[in-house]
């Protein structure tokens, strides 16, 4: 729906004819979103808003807010060249084991050259975080902002926070050469899924996708494989070479090293 000025009209000039060009459609978007920045920069909210359901109207704040924060963010990444996102729960309930393994094979790749991008937060990211930090190379904390003030690790050498979780995960999915996940809860499956249709419908490049702790990642496969493939046909054969799992620190950093070909 069109934003409305003081008298009620469409800020947006209206397409003139039912056949108009794409050079015509797109100068119209580009007015639309020219106008909507300026407005937003000068009505931005101190405090982020959720969206609790559809506005009736285009807020210009919030698409100055979104705008912002994808620019910050491919702003951060250009800094990096070669580097591994590592994904995992903020909680503590997966053991020290795992959390030791985020480390070790955090530090392992940070000497190998890797920048080491994480959520930012606790638990399997502080760990990875922690890793990369102790053998002096970059960590980096791509953090989002939420109710419970999920707070950022003392182990980060550059971060940002983000308000909205559709920017973050944009640059998560596009932030390195290997994607790491280790045991986690909805979101680490949220984000695992997300590198894995991108790589499905080749929006990214096939990248290595390492599970990490074939005892939890394990029976989730297996699930792909007997229940997505085998019985449904929802996926395809290939579809199972998206991703490797593996059981060692050494197992997956030599995989990483092998196949980024980056």
């Amino acid at each position: 729906m069109d934003e409305l000025n003081k008298d009620g009209r469409s800020i947006v000039p209206p397409v003139k004819n039912h056949t108009a060009s794409k050079e015509e459609h797109h100068e119209r978007m580009q007015e639309a979103l020219l106008h909507a920045v300026k407005k937003g920069k000068d009505e931005v909210t101190e405090e982020y808003k959720p969206l609790v359901c559809k506005p009736r109207q285009l807020e210009s704040w919030r698409i100055f807010k979104i705008m912002s924060e994808f620019v910050e963010g491919f702003e951060i990444l250009a800094k990096y060249g070669l580097a591994a996102s590592f994904f995992g729960s903020a909680r503590a309930g997966f053991g020290d084991a795992i959390s030791q393994a985020a480390t070790d094979l955090a530090g392992k790749l940070a000497k190998r050259g890797f920048a080491i991008i994480t959520g930012g937060s606790s638990g399997i990211m502080e760990a990875a975080n922690k890793g990369a930090f102790e053998a002096g190379g970059a960590s980096v904390g791509l953090n989002i902002r939420l109710s419970d003030n999920q707070g950022l690790n003392d182990y980060l050498t550059d971060s940002m926070t983000f308000d909205h979780f559709f920017v973050r995960k944009t640059m998560l999915s596009f932030a390195s050469e290997v994607y790491i996940f280790f045991p986690g809860g909805y979101g680490t499956l949220d984000e695992f899924f997300e590198i894995a249709t991108l790589v499905q419908t080749k929006k990214i490049n096939k990248i290595p996708i390492v599970l990490y702790g074939a005892e939890y990642w394990g029976p989730i496969t297996k699930q792909f494989e007997e229940q997505l493939l085998k019985k449904y046909g929802a996926i395809s054969p290939e579809d199972l070479d998206i991703y490797t799992v593996v059981d060692s620190v050494d197992e997956a950093f030599d995989y990483i090293v092998e196949n980024v070909k980056c």
